[in-house]
């Protein structure tokens, strides 16, 4: 195991932590949860994570196994990342030529830690289709030959970096209550409420960006 996947691996896990889905499921909990606000919170990000190893671990450990038998495994795994983020950007391009009205965000009073953890972790598979950086680690270490407990190790340290700025934030949260809930709401209330108005140009944009990153896979055959 080289440094340099290493590295590699790292700035992808980092660059997959910002994921506005997570990061704003965590921020919601402290805000709107009926009780144990950090406690919740902290059962979500517990959730996320089983998800991110769990589900890379599954992959990892199927793709290692065929890639000596099957040729492809590498390169399926790569149009699998590239083709994940090339719908998700043609989506996102699409709903951008019309207004769309925002669905108000909440909690219900059945939001408790026990539910917390099934829901951190079924939001975050969800997202998962759209976690190109995640697919891309999981083929180098395909492609690097990693053996079973190396890429489990990789794993979990993907998964750590990957849940960092939840932890960060809920952190900040328990520490200065009061503050961060402001920040939070205002961030809930521009996230979940009013219009998003058409752009055109940003959705002829985002399809242009959709069609490139589906041609990277072919030319990296």
């Amino acid at each position: 195991m080289s440094l340099t996947l290493l590295l590699g691996i790292a700035g992808l896990a980092a660059l997959d932590a910002f994921n506005p889905a997570t990061i704003l499921t965590v921020a919601l909990i402290l805000i709107a949860a009926p009780r144990r606000p950090g406690l919740t919170a902290a059962a979500a990000v517990a959730g996320a994570a089983l998800t991110v190893f769990a589900a890379g671990g599954v992959l990892f450990l199927t793709a290692g196994a065929a890639a000596g038998a099957v040729d492809g495994v590498v390169t399926l795994l790569r149009f699998l990342a590239f083709g994940a983020a090339s719908v998700a950007l043609a989506i996102a391009g699409i709903r951008r030529f019309r207004d769309r009205a925002r669905r108000p965000i909440g909690l219900p009073a059945w939001f408790t830690p026990w539910t917390a953890l099934p829901f951190g972790a079924v939001i975050t598979a969800a997202d998962l289709p759209n976690a190109f950086p995640y697919f891309i680690a999981i083929e180098r270490m395909v492609d690097a030959g990693l053996g079973p407990g190396e890429g489990l190790a990789v794993l979990a340290g993907y998964t750590l970096v990957y849940c960092l700025p939840c932890l960060v934030l809920l952190a900040i949260g328990l520490a200065a209550r009061e503050p961060t809930r402001a920040r939070l709401q205002r961030l809930i209330d521009r996230f979940g409420s009013g219009v998003v108005r058409r752009s055109v140009p940003i959705g002829l944009l985002l399809l242009l960006a959709a069609i490139a990153v589906a041609v990277v896979p072919f030319l990296l055959r």
